[in-house]
């Protein structure tokens, strides 16, 4: 999922300051777990900008803030509060704002939160940070433990001389990202794998911006198939 928080109101009110109605739209995923972008932070962020003279046409938790198509779906109900605002508040990551981009072609578009990183929630509204999106998943060598994000150096081979008692010199609130994947390897019977030297990593592979379409891809391959057969 992807962690976001909420920016400093005091920033975000400069921000908008020119302007004086406002539709909000949330995220009933990530930033719904974050309490960033749910019903609750909506109207925490409506009493904000009431209390600071501005107006509220209206606002919504879509199911996916990030599903462009989706969600303007799910807006037409509220178009006339739309229309009536000056500035569309986007309450989820980045990737929900852009889309508002996209379905709000002529209005201004503002995020309301930061996005911090992809991650996992282990307890309630506790965040950890498990991957980098790298494009070059190495889990499978590694006991799915990643190395290119828990180790704050992101080596592939085994840990540096830095570390200490099991913990990173990074920091000794973190624990080694290979001495748990030796741990979790001598566990499951397979440190063989920790005696392969892991190539470099195709860096290209996480070049930006990233584009995937799938369905075109699926008919490119059943093209050449038929092709191939002929």
């Amino acid at each position: 999922m992807i962690i976001t928080t909420r920016k400093d109101n005091k920033k975000l009110l400069e921000t908008l300051d020119r302007y004086k109605s406002f539709y909000l739209i949330g995220c009933s995923e990530c930033a719904s777990l974050c309490g960033t972008g749910n019903d609750e932070a909506i109207k925490d962020l409506t009493e904000t900008l009431t209390a600071a003279g501005k107006t509220v046409t209206g606002g919504m938790v879509p199911k996916t803030g990030c599903q462009t198509l989706g969600t303007k779906i799910e807006l037409k109900k509220d178009k006339e509060a739309c229309d009536n605002a000056e500035v569309i508040i986007v309450m989820s990551c980045g990737a929900g704002t852009q889309s508002a981009v996209e379905i709000f072609p002529d209005k201004p578009v503002y995020p309301s939160n930061d996005s911090l990183f992809l991650g996992n929630m282990t307890r309630f509204q506790v965040f950890d940070e498990r991957c980098s999106l790298c494009g070059d998943c190495v889990l499978d060598m590694t006991g799915s433990i990643c190395p290119v994000t828990n180790c704050p150096k992101g080596l592939l081979n085994g840990p540096c001389g830095g570390m200490k008692d099991g913990n990173c010199e990074v920091s000794a609130d973190i624990p080694c990202a290979w001495i748990r994947i030796y741990e979790r390897q001598k566990r499951l019977n397979e440190l063989e794998k920790m005696e392969e030297i892991a190539p470099p990593k195709d860096w290209s592979k996480s070049q930006k911006p990233h584009s995937l379409r799938m369905r075109e891809d699926k008919k490119k391959e059943k093209k050449a198939e038929k092709e191939k057969k002929q």
